[in-house]
Order: C-alpha cells, then structure tokens, then sequence
C-alpha cells in the first residue's frame, strides 16, 4: 500500500500492479476498468494526472480536489478504505446540494479540525451536517454515467466546462450507489 495524501489526510491508495500479458500490460490489453467501466482502463493514470493539476493551486482543478477524489474513490473502492467512505459520501452530498462555496469553507473547517492545534482529528461525516447516511450496499456498482475518462474529456482536463464535468461525475456516483444499495 502506498500512502498519498488526499484531501485532508492521509489515506491509503492501493496501487494495482498489471499482470503481464504477452509482453503488454494488462492496460493495453483490457478495454474497461474492472470498477468504474470507463473505456481504455486508464483510470489511474488519469487521476495522477488530475492530482497534478489539484495540486497546482488554480482554479477549476485545485478547488474541487476533494470531490474529485471522493468520485474517484467510490468508482475504484479497492483503492481506499472503509473509515473514509461516510466522510466521502458527506462531502460529494454538501457539494451537490449547497454548491462549491458551501463545500469551500466545510472542507477548509474540516483541515483546521484536523490540525494538530485542534487535536489532529480525522474529517468525519459530521463536519458535513445534514447529509444522509452512506447507504448499505451489498455490491458495489461496477458502471458509472460519467467516469474520470469523461471529466478529462481529450485527456487533460480542460479547464472550459470542469466544474459541470465534475458536477455530473458526483451526481453519477452517488447515483450508482444509490441504486446498488436499492438492490
């Protein structure tokens, strides 16, 4: 496991090492990603992709690095744990119901609780009131309407259109979630 720093803490990021496969990787040879359905199984390296430009600081990218890793991580959940997935759940919810300036200032809450100053405590569902309780689910959605392979559109992110990109990314993961649990 390797660990990355996500958000707010540090969360554990497995990274899946490819099989060989007649001397070409597994992402050469696969046509969907295994968890989210998206075509050319890419997902990965189009997250690191993503984390550059979140981590550079600008808008559109940088403001919305937390819902871009919570989508990510319910459409790959073998990449995270289960101690996050309430948090998470919270977060795309603040974001979709109340807007980005709404989410602004819980998650910059949330990083001041989790500084040492306060106790070094761990962003939890609560720091996101009024959201509903991750949902029982007894499979995990495997397709999704809108993937990481949408949001970067040609490949990089374009900053014309993100934020609805994104947008629709998090409503189409709390939508596929929401459907497994029904099941």
């Amino acid at each position: 496991m390797q660990n990355r720093l996500c958000g707010f803490r540090k969360i554990a990021l497995r990274r899946v090492s490819a099989p060989r496969k007649s001397g070409l990787q597994e992402e050469e040879t696969v046509s969907s990603c295994k968890e989210c359905g998206a075509g050319r199984n890419a997902c990965e390296s189009l997250f690191h992709e993503l984390l550059v430009r979140d981590y550079s600081g600008r808008p559109p990218w940088a403001p919305l690095h937390a819902v871009s890793v919570a989508c990510y991580l319910f459409q790959h959940p073998t990449r995270t744990d289960t101690e996050t997935t309430a948090f998470y759940w919270a977060l795309l919810h603040a974001y979709l119901q109340q807007g980005i300036d709404a989410l602004t200032f819980m998650t910059q809450r949330a990083r001041q609780r989790n500084s040492h100053r306060f106790g070094g405590r761990a962003p939890t569902a609560d720091d996101f009131p009024g959201a509903p309780p991750f949902p029982p689910v007894s499979s995990t959605p495997t397709t999704y309407a809108v993937t990481i392979q949408d949001v970067a559109a040609d490949g990089s992110f374009p900053a014309e259109g993100y934020e609805d990109r994104v947008r629709r990314w998090a409503d189409a993961t709390i939508s596929a979630w929401k459907q497994a649990s029904a099941h």
